[in-house]
């Protein structure tokens, strides 16, 4: 009885996901053509003159751009797959901020929608394969991406007062921070209290995947 009540719970459970992740695919399939405007603009292009402007817009920027928002919860779900997954999330965010300081400063980067779609195409391929990838290489993968998803992010914030600009910053490392370890978390307490292993979450992964293919295509569009 309790074989077939665990075997039912994780079925139950697998279908819970499954449904959640095409809702979330498709609410957001409508916000791609919309997505470049909404990931620079959280405060409608104004420049936050403020601090609690500049820390409110930091706070939205990932959650008002779907590829961001979408790479985040990826990033989340990879490093509930791992023992110390946590550092993925951690050096994610800790490039994003390096990434921002170099738009900031005037250095160019290049192929920047390529790569923040790119990345989430790849955190979604590595979410949803069969096989496990090393956690030094994901960490690596997570710091790289953050580069250029921070070089994004510091559109909205490019030419503001220091005073902002710092608020923004912090909001913008808090919120990416709370979100991915909250995912994190979440999906861990859920594999254990259904005694599923990682692949609960390759359905969330095809998920990721497929959105990562379709901002590539819009980019190339």
């Amino acid at each position: 009885m309790k074989t077939q009540a665990s075997s039912l719970s994780a079925r139950l459970m697998k279908g819970v996901l499954v449904s959640v992740s095409a809702i979330a695919g498709l609410s957001f399939f409508p916000t791609l053509l919309a997505a470049p405007a909404l990931a620079h603009h959280p405060l409608d292009g104004r420049l936050p003159s403020s601090a609690f402007e500049g820390l409110m817009s930091g706070l939205a920027h990932p959650v008002l751009g779907p590829d961001h928002f979408l790479f985040v919860l990826a990033i989340g779900a990879l490093a509930a797959t791992r023992a110390r997954g946590w550092w993925m999330p951690v050096a994610f965010v800790m490039t994003s901020f390096c990434g921002s300081l170099l738009h900031l400063n005037g250095v160019d980067v290049p192929l920047l929608e390529i790569m923040v779609s790119g990345s989430l195409l790849l955190a979604g391929w590595l979410l949803a394969r069969s096989q496990q990838t090393a956690l030094a290489v994901m960490v690596v993968l997570g710091a790289i991406a953050g580069i250029f998803h921070g070089y994004a992010y510091a559109e909205a914030i490019f030419g503001a007062e220091m005073t902002p600009l710092t608020a923004y910053l912090t909001g913008l490392t808090v919120v990416q921070l709370g979100i991915a370890l909250g995912i994190c978390l979440g999906a861990k307490q859920l594999m254990q209290a259904t005694g599923t292993s990682t692949n609960l979450l390759r359905y969330a992964g095809f998920t990721f995947f497929g959105a990562g293919i379709a901002f590539l295509a819009g980019v190339f569009a």
